[in-house]
């Protein structure tokens, strides 16, 4: 084969081809890239602290300009900046969220309200610096790991060393490329609790808890991993016969938001108030007024069942863990962050461990070093090599009391010490130094030895000196579901429009059917055997000729008898059936669907025994030869069966009409004229 047949072919088809293979690969990658990279750097926290990359970039910024004082949230802004390459919009809001936890940061000024929605000032009006909390929890750059920031210039945590399960504290949202993160925040001292148990391997549930309070059932929390739900309710209190006071809104939930939610369902008709009033300020006042003769109790459901008084919340925890997105429990993230504090505090001891060491070393080896004045034997040494060898020669005899060898570099450091320390040197003070080092040095190897009880201790101290004021503020409760059915408003009328087949609660100049509300469905038959079950409203199609038109209620089990001409010249049959489950708006046929079918009896009764008791009289048209034109028939003799079968033969000559027998039970009962 020569060089040429290697060749790639040049026609016009290949070269399309080519190209559009190598779009879709860089596609495929470049798309791979963007939804790793959203997902590792902006959407998702991390395990190891607890949060995303912007807020760890802004808590790092804030301990570089720490100095005990307030800073601009700008200057905090632009000095993140360094750190976090996507703009001042995304960092400002950001620490504003940090902020409103009111756990790290200490603000000061209009941070914004997350009661009420109220937005936070614009950064340069308001200020921040990081709480006690913050710089006792979640810094030490002794036990930091550090990587360069995106340009180089700087160097930035790769995650902070958090002594504190913050992520379960504080709660996150984020969407990132085909994943979704949501944990639910959790009271600070039942985190502490947990983290103890954790440490003692005894159990514990952690269940969320909310800034904004409320009533919640978490029975299907399911450990914050998908799947799961909470429901969070408002709390409202019945202040006086026609007033109801909602206290705490559900989480996620504001107060002009609740309040908008309540007018809308009120205009809707679904739930009836006369007036609503809002006095929130620190907590949540929401007064809502009920028109007369309103049920407080039934109007409370109603709220709940209607309105954003009452809301599911679905968790999804999602981490960032050992480099890539983690499903994990919130057992699973509070074991891990009770076992890393564990670490955490015994890499601290261990570094502390080791500067008391080395401090001791210096000090024995400095009071060594004056009080046996071996710097004198250096006073006739012309060489540095020789002062070296000299003292290190006068300190042999007591090599034996330190803990280490002696480095060059320790005799450097004496040969540094100043005349007027030597000159007012107090061998009984530098004892008292030695001493204290030597007692720190074996209480910290005695807090190394009993680690597990060190870091119980380190958790009782957080709730010890910040657990004030933090108690749990969300009701941990069980409430079953409200029935919209029973609790909205009936206040509407359903009516119906014989001659044109239309039924609704604005037709108030025709026949008037039965009470209904806006959220109900209706059932309607008409002359030809067919049932549709649709939404009520203002005004809607039924069919021609309906039969019958009432509210359908899925929990009623009524019975319905038929009787029907199959066809237009075919036999007469009869049915007794209930009606079963529905697709809304969907026609079903409940004869056999023969063209030119016609319905000649209907009746529902609520019971079985009304049913079978129902009696009515078939009235045949006449013919020769056939002498009882007037038949009774027992609707009684009919088995319940769906709404499918075609039903039992009741006579194969043709019917005029059917009518009830005198003195039967009565039904809703539609009967079409001769």
């Amino acid at each position: 084969m020569d060089e040429t047949d290697l060749t790639p072919d040049t026609t016009p088809d290949d070269d399309n081809s080519h190209e559009h293979d190598s779009l879709r690969g860089m596609y495929s990658d470049y798309f791979l890239d963007y939804a790793s990279y959203v997902i590792m750097e902006r959407a998702v926290p991390h395990l190891g602290d607890g949060l995303k990359p912007v807020q760890r970039r802004i808590l790092h910024s804030m301990k570089e300009l720490e100095d005990g004082r307030y800073n601009k949230v700008a200057n905090v802004v632009g000095n993140t900046m360094k750190y976090h390459p996507h703009g001042d919009t995304s960092i400002g809001d950001a620490m504003v969220q940090l902020g409103q936890k009111e756990l790290l940061i200490d603000t000061q000024g209009n941070w914004g309200n997350v009661l009420t929605g109220d937005k936070a000032a614009a950064p340069r009006y308001i200020e921040a610096r990081l709480t006690p909390f913050a710089l006792e929890v979640a810094f030490n750059p002794k036990t930091t790991e550090w990587t360069r920031s995106y340009d180089g210039r700087n160097k930035e945590p790769v995650t902070l060393p958090l002594k504190f399960p913050l992520l379960l504290a504080q709660g996150v949202e984020g969407i990132a490329v085909g994943l979704a993160c949501k944990m639910l925040p959790h009271n600070f001292i039942e985190l502490l609790e947990a983290c103890i148990a954790a440490l003692r391997k005894q159990p514990f549930e952690l269940l969320p808890d909310f800034p904004t309070g409320g009533l919640m059932d978490a029975s299907n929390y399911n450990d914050g991993i998908r799947g799961g739900k909470v429901r969070v309710r408002a709390e409202i209190k019945i202040e006086k016969k026609r007033v109801l006071r909602i206290t705490q809104v559900p989480f996620g939930v504001t107060t002009g938001s609740l309040m908008d939610n309540i007018v809308a369902a009120n205009e809707k008709g679904k739930i009836k108030i006369s007036k609503i009033e809002d006095n929130t300020a620190a907590d949540a006042d929401i007064i809502v007024h009920l028109p007369a003769g309103t049920d407080p109790e039934m109007a409370r459901d109603s709220l709940y069942a209607f309105t954003d008084c009452e809301v599911s919340i679905s968790p999804n925890a999602c981490v960032i863990h050992q480099g890539k997105p983690r499903f994990m429990g919130v057992t699973e993230m509070l074991n891990h962050s009770a076992s890393q504090t564990k670490d955490l505090l015994q890499l601290e001891l261990e570094i502390r461990l080791g500067e008391l060491q080395e401090k001791w070393h210096f000090s024995t080896l400095e009071k060594i070093f004056i009080e046996n004045r071996i710097y004198r034997d250096i006073e006739e040494c012309e060489t540095w090599e020789a002062v070296i060898v000299a003292i290190d020669t006068g300190l042999d005899p007591f090599k034996k009391r330190l803990q280490r060898e002696v480095t060059e570099e320790d005799i450097i450091r004496l040969t540094e010490i100043k005349i007027k320390r030597i000159s007012k040197f107090d061998g009984f003070k530098a004892d008292e130094a030695i001493q204290a080092l030597e007692d720190e040095i074996e209480q910290i190897e005695k807090n190394l030895r009993n680690l597990t009880r060190y870091a119980v201790a380190y958790f009782k101290s957080l709730i010890k000196k910040y657990g004030k004021n933090r108690e749990r503020r969300t009701e941990v409760a069980t409430f079953g579901v409200v029935n919209r059915t029973q609790v909205v408003a009936t206040n509407e009328t359903l009516y119906l429009d014989q001659k044109n087949g239309f039924a609704g609660w604005g037709l108030k100049k025709e026949e008037s059917v039965e009470k209904c509300s806006r959220i109900d469905d209706i059932i309607a038959i008409d002359g030809e055997g067919k049932m549709r079950v649709l939404k009520i409203a203002d005004k809607a199609f039924v069919g021609k000729r309906p039969q019958h038109v009432a509210i359908f209620r899925k929990a009623e089990d009524k019975i319905y008898s038929l009787i029907y001409r199959d066809g237009r010249q075919g036999a007469t049959y009869a049915k007794r059936f209930r009606i079963g489950g529905v697709t809304r708006d969907k026609e079903y046929d409940l004869t056999k669907g023969t063209k030119g079918t016609r319905v000649l009896y209907l009746a529902v009764h609520n019971t079985e025994a009304e049913s079978a008791a129902n009696l009515v009289l078939v009235h045949l048209k006449p013919a020769l030869r056939l002498r009882n034109v007037s038949r009774p028939f027992a609707f009684g003799e009919l088995a319940i069966k769906g709404r499918g079968v075609k039903g039992n033969l009741v006579t194969k000559h043709a019917v005029d009409r059917v009518v009830r027998a005198p003195k039967e039970s009565s039904g809703d009962t539609l009967t079409l004229e001769p």
